[in-house]
C-alpha cells in the first residue's frame, strides 16, 4: 500500500518538476523569443507562405475568434465526409464499415472539440484512414486551438490598452511545431519500444495458451495514443481505451502517458506568470488549483484501495482494492489517481473502467468535470478558470467597497455578465440533458431498455456521468449505459458544441474588452490578485457555484448509491 501510494505521489512530483520549466519555455515561444525549437521557423514560414496567411497580422479578439470558428467548420466537413465513407475508402485492413450518420456526426463533433466521447469502439468503428486523417489530425488541432485561445487571453492581461491581441494562427501552428508534435514524437517511441504497435497491417492471427485462435487487432497505435495524451484529448485506439495492453501496456506506460496528459494543463499557469512577469499570479491560480485536485483525489484513492465493503461482508478478499474493472499491473491507487487527473484535466482516457469505481469516487470524477477549472485541458483549463476568477474580483471588489479591478483593468458589467453567462451555461446543459434523458428512460422503460445495465441510483449516475463528460470536453463515460443511439449522439453532440465555444469565446470576449481599457496602476487601496487570501476567495466561488449547482443531482445518483454499501 505504502508503494502504491508513493508511486502516484512521485507521479506528480515529476509532472510538476516538468511543468515548471514547460511553462517558462512556453513563454517564451509565445512571446516570440529565442527558444531550443527555433530551427522549426522555416518550416513554420513554409505553411504560412503556403496557406497565403500573414502571421504579422494583428487580430482582434473578434477576429482571432472568426478564424477558430472557421477553420473548425472546415475540419468538420472534412470528419464527416471521411467517416461516412470509411468503408470504401483505402487503409481499411480489417474491413470496418463506414458508420451512420448521428454516429458520425457525434464522433465528428466530440473530435473536433477535443472531448473525445466515443460511442463506437475504435478496433472495429474505424478504419486506419479515419484514425489517423480524423481522429488523431483532430486531436492535434483541436488541442493547438484551446492554446492559441488562451494566448490570447495572454496577450490580453498585459499592461497596455489595445484592442490588437496577436495572431491566432501564428499561436496556432507555434503550438503544433514548438510543442505538441515534438512531445509526441517522444512519448510515442516510449510506447513502441514497450510494445505498443505502429503499423498499418490489419489484425493478426493468434493462438492462446488455450489452443484457441484469435484476431488480435492493431494499427497505427502508438502515435495516436500518444497525442491523446498530450493533447488532453482522451480518445483510445482500441475500445477499452489505455486499459488496453497494447495502448498501455506496462507501468512505466502508464506513468509515461499520465505525466503527458497533465503536463500542458499544468505548464500552461505557469506560462501565464512568466509571459506577464507576474509568477505570483500562477502561482495563485496553480494554488487554488491543487487544492481542488486533492480534495478529489483523497476520497477516491482511500475507497479504492479500501476496497468494496458489500463484496467484503460475503467474505472476498479486498486486500488489493476494489479492482473491478482495473487492471491488475496498475493496481487500485494508480488506477484511482489517473481517474481523477483525467476528469480534472478534461482528458477522458481511461486505464480502468470508471462505472465500476465506488460510488464517492464516481462523485470526485464527476465534480471534477462539473468545476470543470481545476488544471482543465490545454488552454481551455485557464479560461475556465478566468471566469472564475473574474467573478471572484467583482465579489471581493463589492466586498471592500471598491471599483473591482483585475490586473489594473476595470471589472464591469458587461464582463461580469458574460461570466455568468459563461459559469451558468455547464450546470444548465449537464442538467438539462440529465433531466430529458431520465425522462425519456422512465417515460419508454420497455423502448429504451437497452440504455441501462444499472437501473436506480447507479442508472441515474450513468447519465449524469454522460453529459457531464459531455459539457466538461472530458470524454470517458460510465460504460454500463448503452451510448450508441440517436438520442445520446444527437443530444450529446449538440451539448459539446454549445459547450467547447460559447465557454471559450465568452473568456475571450472579456479579455478583449478588458485590453481596451485603460490600464490603472495598482494602488494602496487594490486588492491583490496574486495573494492567498484571494486565491481562498476563488477556491470559494468556484465550490459555491458547483455546490449549489450539482448537489441536488449528486445527492440522487453517487451518495444515494454510497449509502446502499452499508
Amino acid at each position: 500500500m505504502n508503494t502504491e501510494l508513493l508511486g502516484i505521489a512521485g507521479l506528480y512530483l515529476l509532472t510538476l518538476l516538468l511543468a515548471l520549466p514547460l511553462g517558462r519555455y512556453l513563454a517564451r515561444v509565445f512571446r516570440g523569443e529565442t527558444n531550443l525549437l527555433d530551427f522549426m521557423a522555416p518550416v513554420e514560414r513554409g505553411i504560412f507562405r503556403l496557406s497565403g496567411i500573414d502571421e504579422r497580422r494583428e487580430m482582434s479578439w473578434q477576429q482571432h475568434m472568426v478564424a477558430l470558428l472557421t477553420v473548425n467548420l472546415v475540419w468538420f466537413g472534412l470528419a464527416m465526409g471521411i467517416l461516412c465513407s470509411q468503408g470504401r475508402l483505402p487503409l481499411n485492413p480489417d474491413g470496418n464499415p463506414s458508420m451512420a450518420p448521428d454516429l458520425a456526426f457525434n464522433t465528428a463533433i466530440s473530435f473536433l472539440v477535443n472531448c473525445n466521447l466515443q460511442h463506437y469502439s475504435g478496433e472495429s468503428g474505424l478504419s486506419y484512414l479515419s484514425q489517423l486523417v480524423v481522429i488523431t489530425f483532430l486531436q492535434f488541432v483541436s488541442a493547438a486551438t484551446g492554446i492559441a485561445a488562451a494566448v490570447v487571453v495572454f496577450n490580453a492581461l498585459q499592461n497596455r490598452t489595445t484592442e490588437k491581441l496577436g495572431n491566432f494562427y501564428h499561436y496556432f501552428v507555434k503550438s503544433l511545431t514548438r510543442l505538441l508534435l515534438p512531445g509526441s514524437i517522444m512519448l510515442a517511441l516510449i510506447l513502441v519500444f514497450n510494445g505498443s504497435p505502429m503499423t498499418l497491417q490489419g489484425q493478426q492471427s493468434l493462438v492462446t495458451l488455450q489452443g484457441d485462435s484469435v484476431q488480435v487487432s492493431r494499427g497505427p497505435v502508438a502515435a495516436m495514443v500518444a497525442i491523446k495524451e498530450l493533447g488532453t484529448n482522451g480518445g483510445g485506439f482500441f475500445g477499452a481505451n489505455s486499459a488496453h495492453p497494447l495502448e498501455n501496456p506496462n507501468y512505466l506506460t502508464n506513468a509515461a502517458e499520465n505525466i503527458a496528459l497533465t503536463l500542458i494543463p499544468m505548464a500552461m499557469v505557469f506560462a501565464l506568470g512568466f509571459y506577464l512577469k507576474r509568477p505570483r499570479l500562477s502561482y495563485m491560480i496553480f494554488g487554488v488549483m491543487t487544492v481542488g485536485f486533492l480534495a478529489l483525489l483523497a476520497p477516491a484513492v482511500y475507497y479504492e484501495m479500501h476496497g468494496n465493503p458489500a463484496i467484503a461482508h460475503m467474505g472476498v478478499d479486498q486486500s488489493l482494492g476494489a479492482m473491478e474493472g482495473k487492471e491488475v499491473r496498475f493496481g487500485a491507487a494508480a488506477s484511482a489517481y489517473w481517474s481523477i487527473t483525467n476528469t480534472v484535466i478534461s482528458c477522458g482516457s481511461v486505464n480502468s473502467m470508471h462505472d465500476s469505481f465506488m460510488p464517492l469516487s464516481g462523485l470526485s470524477q464527476l465534480l471534477g468535470m462539473m468545476t470543470n477549472a481545476f488544471y482543465g485541458g490545454c488552454g481551455v483549463g485557464l479560461l475556465n478558470f478566468f471566469a472564475y476568477l473574474v467573478i471572484a474580483v467583482f465579489i471581493a471588489g463589492l466586498m471592500v467597497g471598491r471599483t473591482p479591478e483585475f490586473l489594473g483593468k476595470k471589472i464591469e458589467g458587461r464582463e461580469m455578465k458574460i461570466a455568468i453567462l459563461v459559469t451558468l451555461l455547464h450546470p444548465l446543459l449537464i442538467l438539462a440533458g440529465t433531466a430529458l434523458a431520465a425522462h425519456t428512460y422512465t417515460g419508454h422503460p420497455a423502448e429504451y431498455a437497452g440504455w441501462l445495465a444499472n437501473p436506480g441510483f447507479h442508472g441515474f449516475s450513468e447519465m449524469l456521468y454522460e453529459f457531464t463528460s459531455a459539457a466538461a470536453n472530458n470524454g470517458s463515460g460510465f460504460e454500463g449505459l448503452g451510448d450508441n443511439t440517436p438520442f445520446w449522439n444527437i443530444g450529446t453532440g449538440i451539448v459539446l458544441l454549445l459547450s467547447r465555444f460559447l465557454p471559450l469565446i465568452g473568456p475571450v470576449a472579456i479579455a478583449g474588452l478588458l485590453a481596451r481599457k485603460k490600464y490603472i496602476p495598482e494602488g494602496a487601496g487594490t486588492l491583490p490578485a496574486d495573494t492567498a487570501t484571494f486565491g481562498v476567495m476563488v477556491l470559494a466561488v468556484i465550490v459555491i457555484i458547483a455546490a449549489l449547482a450539482f448537489f441536488p443531482a449528486l445527492a440522487l445518483g453517487p451518495i444515494a448509491e454510497h449509502f446502499t454499501l452499508y
